[in-house]
């Protein structure tokens, strides 16, 4: 995993939302710059659709419950109508780049995740969603204190 560029991450709490609460239905969005590669975590009660761009390249999370447990749930989409792309690379390229998300959720959301230390032990499911049954999958990305060692 790629050390996380701190400097370049922008983080911005909507909705009534602070770094304290509220934990369950928290969403973050994650979108980013091609240009100046920075990242932009929008932290709120709802996804910040308006940050989302005709790429569709953005990442969504969220804290919600299953079977009563305590879990971040998100989803990238990998083709549909109106994603421009191949289905096979734009699948590779979240592969290879979700680390880097997570980690700037993780760094953009630390006072969170210092103030109930347990969020770190959260189960990160990932939903591929895709048209196609290859990309279509879940995928366990382990937990937060998984994205918290690279950051320089």
């Amino acid at each position: 995993m790629k050390p996380l560029d701190t400097s370049k991450v922008n983080v911005e709490y909507r909705d009534f939302t602070n770094q304290y609460k509220p934990v369950l239905g928290r969403k973050y969005t994650m979108t980013h710059s091609d240009e100046t590669a920075e990242l932009f975590v929008t932290i709120g009660r709802r996804y910040a659709m308006d940050k989302v761009i005709p790429i569709r390249d953005e990442v969504l999370l969220e804290f919600r419950k299953k079977d009563g447990k305590l879990q971040l749930f998100g989803k990238v989409l990998v083709d549909g109508d109106g994603v421009p792309g191949d289905a096979t690379m734009r699948n590779a390229i979240f592969l290879k780049k979700l680390s880097t998300s997570l980690q700037a959720i993780r760094y953009g959301d630390r006072a969170l995740y210092e103030n109930w230390c347990q969020l770190d032990d959260v189960p990160i499911h990932i939903w591929f969603q895709s048209k196609d049954p290859r990309y279509n999958k879940l995928y366990d990305f382990g937990t937060m204190k998984d994205y918290t060692k690279t950051w320089k």
